[in-house]
């Protein structure tokens, strides 16, 4: 209703019961406390290590509540699910745990609150209870409004809480942590084995002095398991889309479908399709499709993206983000790379993404396409292809996308590597043109074009657009990055760049046998 209200007006009997789902939205006091049926303490919660080099036992599945200082309402309340550290490094057992929480983050806003008053900052973590309550804490709402409403429409059955020593409790948590988080004390937390496909690595971030561990009877741990992606969560971020995708249009003006791609660590790349309207009467340039790119770069959790590939849906009704391989092709039929690409440097970009050049920092680009179809992509090589000393094995991930096999990435120096690739194929550059936009420089070409999510995996988790995008005729026009022939990714693994994560060889045996077992 939202997105559109005259479907009130043209289908009364569907939407009759809108105002009792708006009832469900607002969190009521509970007469009864199930949670509070036992305490316990830190560590004889399940203390659960992902992955081998996770630095101790995480809660994976939390629900992270705060209020602004001196506000009881609710209503004006941030749940959000930031990881817990329960043990390891530095944290006192029984008595502090870890929270780990990024940029745009709604806790943020409560804890430089918090620091310019001296009320202290209290924190209440649930686990369990309702699935919509867990799912509500990583929906990407808008600032201000509290996941406690939205957890009560979803789950059609009102927020239910209570007060106890000062801290608002989910009654129907199977588990509750309340604690204070110390506003002058960060502690080591991680590394923790992320979605993104490498470790999180060691960093200072808040600790939350324990107060009470409650549980109710018979409680359920929930959990998961995060890695390189598809994984648990990626049906998290399904959902998301399913609900949020009616109200593309009215959020982003013009834009008529959004996807962060799973399969690429979400942050990394979002392709978008828009709408190219400004002077129609006029050849196509990409002008509303860049308005259109920056709102999105501007607004909350997709202000995180990396790689922004953004395409006009005019005339072109059939074109979705959904199927990858037809969106990739369609924008490089059309690309102009003396036009359509637009850096953005020195900004934030996803704290788990260690590609870029420091912690939270690192680049963006919008490639923004236009027009009619330019060339026709390929996936033979020109005759008499060579490449220079140290580049091999040459293979095809789609038609005009190419993945070459790079000499190793040790230093600084091997940022040069591109130009002499790019050197090298010169001589090639008419044929790239015509056929070949892309070209990879990869650790390993066949691992990359084995599939699909190998590709995407690897060219945007391992790339920072200002350091790692060249061109086989690169310069500069009057400050605009352009080049010709064809676009060099390099997407080898640099020395700072977080760990990779590999499944340990004794818990995969394991879980093989007990399945086959089972």
């Amino acid at each position: 209703l939202k997105s559109d209200p005259t479907l009130f007006l043209r289908n009364p009997l569907k939407y009759a019961g809108a105002p009792f789902t708006a009832l469900t939205a607002l969190p009521v006091k509970a007469w009864t406390a199930p949670v509070l049926y036992g305490k316990t303490t830190i560590d004889q919660l399940p203390q659960i290590v992902s992955w081998k080099n996770d630095g101790g036992a995480f809660i994976t599945l939390p629900q992270v509540l705060t209020l602004p200082p001196g506000d009881r309402n609710m209503m004006h309340s941030n749940v959000g699910m930031y990881r817990i550290q329960l043990s390891g490094n530095d944290y006192i057992q029984n008595q502090e745990i870890g929270l780990h929480y990024q940029l745009h983050r709604g806790i943020g806003v409560h804890h430089s609150q918090y620091i310019q008053s001296e009320e202290p900052f209290r924190c209440a973590i649930f686990v369990g209870g309702p699935p919509a309550h867990a799912f509500s804490a990583i929906m990407p709402l808008p600032e201000g409004l509290s996941e406690l409403t939205f957890a009560g429409m979803l789950a059609g059955r009102r927020f239910r809480y209570f007060w106890k020593n000062g801290f608002p409790i989910s009654a129907d948590a199977d588990f509750v942590i309340t604690g204070t988080i110390r506003k002058d004390l960060k502690k080591p937390e991680g590394p923790f084995g992320d979605h993104l496909g490498y470790y999180s690595l060691r960093h200072d971030f808040p600790v939350m002095e324990v107060e009470n561990v409650y549980h109710r009877k018979n409680a359920i741990w929930h959990f998961t398991v995060v890695g390189r992606p598809p994984q648990e969560d990626t049906s998290f971020g399904w959902l998301i889309h399913q609900l949020v995708e009616p109200l593309t249009e009215s959020e982003f003006p013009g834009i008529r479908e959004v996807q962060a791609v799973d399969a690429a660590g979400v942050h990394p790349l979002l392709l978008a399709i828009g709408s190219e309207r400004y002077m129609p009467f006029r050849q196509k340039n990409p002008e509303e499709l860049l308005t259109q790119a920056n709102h999105l770069l501007g607004k909350g959790q997709t202000s995180l993206t990396k790689f922004l590939l953004i395409a006009d849906g005019n005339g072109h009704p059939q074109l979705t983000t959904h199927a990858y391989p037809q969106f990739f092709q369609h924008v490089l039929e059309r690309i102009d790379l003396t036009r359509d690409l637009h850096f953005q440097t020195k900004t934030t970009i996803d704290t788990l993404d260690y590609s870029g050049s420091g912690w939270n920092e690192g680049s963006k680009v919008i490639i923004a396409c236009c027009g009619e179809k330019r060339r026709d992509l390929t996936t033979e090589l020109p005759i008499d292809f060579q490449m220079p000393p140290g580049f091999s094995d040459p293979r095809f991930v789609m038609p005009g996308v190419l993945a070459v096999q790079a000499p190793v990435f040790s230093d600084e120096k091997n940022y040069t590597d591109a130009a002499v690739l790019a050197e090298g194929l010169k001589k090639f550059r008419a044929y790239f043109e015509k056929h070949l936009p892309l070209v990879l420089l990869v650790d390993n070409s066949k691992f990359t074009t084995a599939t699909l999510n190998n590709f995407l995996w690897v060219a945007f988790t391992r790339t920072n657009p200002s350091h790692d995008i060249h061109g086989m005729d690169a310069f500069f026009e009057s400050k605009h990055w352009c080049c010709r022939g064809a676009l060099l990714m390099d997407a080898r693994k640099k020395p700072h760049h977080a760990p990779e994560l590999i499944s340990d060889v004794n818990v995969k045996n394991k879980v093989e046998q007990m399945l086959a077992e089972w």
